[in-house]
């Protein structure tokens, strides 16, 4: 019924939101930047070309979001392209757990849209593949990498997250208990500041380094713990959710409410992907708490995206206050990620 409705205001130039004289529909511009995106896509490698591995799993997610809001959009043939091209090297791709965490959240998604079980699969696989990462250095935890050198947040979000969103979909008591034995490491770890933002990870001491708070870690600790709230039929998880939001709204937001990282340009290729994530799990903590402080927040940075941050072929930058200045996949597929979270609460 949503989807039908979104569908027939498109159809009817129908705008819910107005600011002055500008109008903005959410789902038609994330339509436009949706097939902006494809520009990058290499048909031949199933990856978009001139971003990394798991961006690239970031842009598969982007679409998969983008074909489950709104029926006009169709991606499905993308999604099986990249699937059959690199299954077999999923769990070799790369070095580092996040990675495949960020592709089993993706495969999820497409599961999700498609209810194809090869996806749930591979999904499966990679979990299974992080989980041998299990630490006991600092009593728990998984390592970032294969080599064991690292304990940082985003590692252990994903796998919180991954783990959360398999025991809602397999009824496998076996992942809702990683998801919550991981969160209780994670909750006792001390990568959660006072203030309720998230640090980047653990020292040699097994204490919080004090490294950047960044978005992407505030994003995917929020969107687990909806996920594990959901499985586990625990609505406390949906309190903490919401404190760490609104602890990285007031911290990353400027005077306009418009989200940045502390550091944007020069560092590092993996920063430009970073806030749309963070985007992406407000507009699901959104939908488990209709809180109107979210939706206006994701509003607010999907209309600054779209008037300040574009080019003339709808694609999108890295500063989403603007100017704009050049665009990639990763910056691309970010801001996209932005544009859908505010379509996906229009109207509600």
């Amino acid at each position: 019924m949503a989807r039908l409705s979104n569908y027939l205001l498109t159809l009817l130039g129908t705008f819910v939101f107005t600011q002055g004289t500008q109008a903005y529909d959410y789902l038609s511009h994330a339509r436009s930047s949706s097939d902006a995106l494809m520009h990058w896509y290499n048909q031949g490698t199933g990856v978009f070309n001139g971003t990394g591995w798991w961006n690239s799993a970031e842009c598969i997610t982007a679409l998969a979001d983008m074909q489950g809001i709104d029926p006009t959009s169709n991606f499905q043939d993308t999604l099986r392209n990249t699937l059959e091209i690199n299954k077999n090297v999923m769990t070799t791709k790369s070095d580092f757990y996040d990675d495949e965490g960020w592709w089993a959240l993706a495969w999820i998604k497409a599961y999700d849209l498609t209810h194809d079980q090869d996806y749930l699969n591979t999904a499966e696989q990679l979990f299974d593949d992080m989980a041998k990462g299990w630490s006991i250095d600092c009593k728990g935890g998984i390592w970032w990498d294969k080599d064991h050198t690292y304990l940082n947040s985003i590692a252990n979000e994903l796998f919180l997250s991954v783990a959360a969103h398999l025991a809602s979909r397999t009824r496998n008591i076996k992942y809702l208990d990683w998801a919550i034995k991981e969160w209780q490491w994670f909750e006792q770890s001390g990568l959660i500041s006072k203030n309720n933002t998230v640090n980047d990870g653990l020292d040699g001491s097994c204490r919080n380094n004090g490294y950047t708070v960044w978005s992407y870690n505030q994003g995917v600790i929020v969107g687990g713990l909806v996920e594990l709230s959901k499985a586990s039929f625990d609505d406390s998880y949906i309190v903490i959710a919401r404190d760490i939001a609104w602890a990285a709204i007031e911290t990353l937001t400027d005077s306009n409410g418009v989200l940045h990282d502390s550091c944007e340009r020069g560092c590092g290729g993996d920063v430009s992907q970073f806030k749309g994530i963070f985007n992406r799990n407000v507009a699901q903590l959104y939908t488990a708490t209709s809180d109107p402080g979210l939706k206006k927040f994701l509003e607010t940075n999907a209309q600054s995206i779209w008037k300040n941050d574009r080019d003339s072929q709808n694609r999108l930058g890295l500063k989403w206050s603007g100017p704009y200045d050049k665009a990639d996949a990763s910056t691309h597929s970010s801001a996209l990620m932005a544009l859908i979270a505010a379509a996906s609460v229009q109207g509600s």
